[in-house]
């Protein structure tokens, strides 16, 4: 099958989102499956506001119809709402084809943390463009009852897998701290909520690792924690390992890959009871979710590492990604997909 994912989110953006999909691509190309990602590469693109590592494609709709037009795919899905999402939306419903979006990030209070928009009207403009597809698909089983009460319909669950091969235990000892640890990973900005985490008086010492635009301000405000910046691959695990307690302060994730790599390290999570937490940890055997964040933190230093290894090796993206196929809409006779780029309606 030929299948065509387009994303907003891609490199160099570092993010649960383009993880995702990388191993997604793998998987599927393992499976023998051809896939083409068509991103904000060869498009001109702006920053984004108030985040300017993330690029936005400007006016895409015809090179984005060009692009599908010419892959002839068997199947599309649009990963994100952006101006590639609304580019190729365009493009299937002009043409009457089937195609299946995912809902990754919980925009609608992304947004109400930069800016005085109330989350009902984010909420209605991405049912609004979700609406026509065969399947919108969402990691947890939490975040489909939550757009189901925003009035979404047609959701399917697809989660998500670690790699146990890169993310495992380690030397603890490898890197001098004073313990315990406890540790964040992931993108350093306001809506991970991570001056909860810093603010926390607990024993030991406090790592960051990765970036994002809160990283100068956070650094001047909490000097005493440990920033490592981005960091990737082999040197990303080692030091995530080194940690003793993996703390997730976010309120507003979908799911958290990290998560599960973190548990794949031997680490217990502490988190709040919300939407991705509930759905992948374990109470009181892969971490604890506590309202109090320091009272979770400080339990998951009873909990054994090696529950938490089990659990993330039983999270395969073999197994997801099969899932995932059996979620796309194959594009039939119902619509051609052989468009002239400059046929693409501007229909909503």
């Amino acid at each position: 099958m030929k299948i065509a994912i387009v994303t907003d989110a891609w490199h160099p953006q570092v993010n649960g989102v383009v993880r995702t999909y990388e191993h997604t691509r793998d998987q599927l190309q393992a499976l023998g499956h051809e896939v083409h990602f068509i991103t904000h590469e060869g498009f001109y693109t702006v920053p984004c506001p108030s985040y300017s590592s993330i690029r936005l494609a400007v006016a895409p709709r015809n090179g984005v119809a060009r692009r599908l037009c010419d892959l002839s795919p068997d199947a599309i899905h649009i990963a994100t709402e952006g101006p590639l999402g609304h580019a190729a939306r365009a493009y299937c419903l002009k043409g009457n084809l089937p195609f299946t979006t995912s809902f990754h990030t919980r925009f609608p209070e992304y947004i109400r943390m930069r800016a005085p928009v109330p989350v009902a009207w984010s909420y209605a403009w991405l049912r609004r463009f979700h609406r026509p597809a065969r399947r919108t698909l969402v990691p947890t089983r939490s975040q489909k009852l939550n757009l189901e009460l925003w009035g979404f319909n047609n959701i399917g669950i697809w989660s998500r897998g670690v790699d146990t091969h890169l993310f495992r235990p380690r030397d603890r000892n490898s890197v001098e701290r004073d313990r315990p640890v406890f540790a964040y990973m992931g993108r350093v900005a306001v809506e991970k909520n991570i001056e909860a985490f810093l603010r926390l008086e607990l024993p030991g010492s406090k790592l960051v690792i990765g970036d994002g635009p809160d990283l100068k301000k956070l650094q001047r405000r909490y000097p005493r924690v440990h920033y490592t910046g981005f960091l990737f691959g082999e040197a990303l695990a080692t030091r995530l390992a080194t940690a003793d307690v993996f703390v997730f302060p976010s309120m507003t994730d979908t799911f958290g890959i990290v998560l599960l790599e973190a548990m794949a390290c031997g680490l217990p999570v502490a988190a709040y009871p919300v939407t991705g937490p509930v759905d992948v940890v374990q109470q009181g055997i892969t971490g604890v979710l506590d309202h109090d964040l320091r009272t979770a933190a400080l339990a998951a230093l009873e909990l054994k590492p090696v529950d938490c290894i089990a659990y993330a090796h039983r999270h395969s993206w073999h197994r997801w990604t099969r899932v995932f196929l059996g979620h796309l809409a194959p594009v039939t006779a119902a619509g051609s997909p052989a468009m002239e780029p400059g046929a693409v309606s501007h229909r909503q």
